[in-house]
């Protein structure tokens, strides 16, 4: 399967309102800088995005776009889709007609790869994206303190 910076970008930025909380406006702009994503580029994302009921926005000075639902009712299955992002790892895009017009030899293997695939997407949510980023920024936290604080501890001997 082929996962385009289009699904990619849009699973990062609305994986960005998530992390923020969800349901209070970011500026696309703000997504943008942080996520070092193209403005123009969020633009036409979130344009889908709304359309298919993932996001929401309110318009003015400190308006923005938030979650549609908690997000722990998002899966990124849903974001990806959202954008017209195919799940799809067939050469003939589930037409059957790979090789020539016909069926080719691994054209079953690739269909239950793309059904894994969207299976798995479909279990992950937005929630436990955040949730595992902030565990893992707080284990890599918790080692650089005990490395600072063992360099603390061997200095005041020496």
């Amino acid at each position: 399967m082929r996962l385009t910076t289009k699904g990619r970008f849009a699973v990062t930025a609305v994986l960005d309102l998530a992390m923020c909380g969800g349901q209070v406006p970011i500026s696309l702009a703000t997504i943008s800088e942080r996520q070092d994503i193209s403005l123009s580029y969020l633009e036409q994302l979130f344009g889908k995005l709304r359309r298919k009921g993932v996001v929401e926005s309110v318009r003015g000075p400190s308006g923005g776009y938030y979650l549609a639902r908690p997000s722990n009712k998002i899966s990124v299955a849903e974001v990806v889709l959202a954008v017209d992002e195919p799940l799809d790892a067939t050469k003939c895009h589930g037409q059957h007609n790979c090789r020539t017009g016909h069926q080719c030899l691994t054209h079953d293997l690739w269909t239950g790869l793309n059904e894994k695939i969207l299976d798995y997407l479909e279990d992950v949510t937005l929630q436990q994206l955040v949730d595992s980023y902030n565990k893992n920024k707080n284990n890599v936290s918790s080692i650089l303190i005990n490395k600072i604080t063992k360099a603390q501890k061997a200095s005041d001997y020496a």
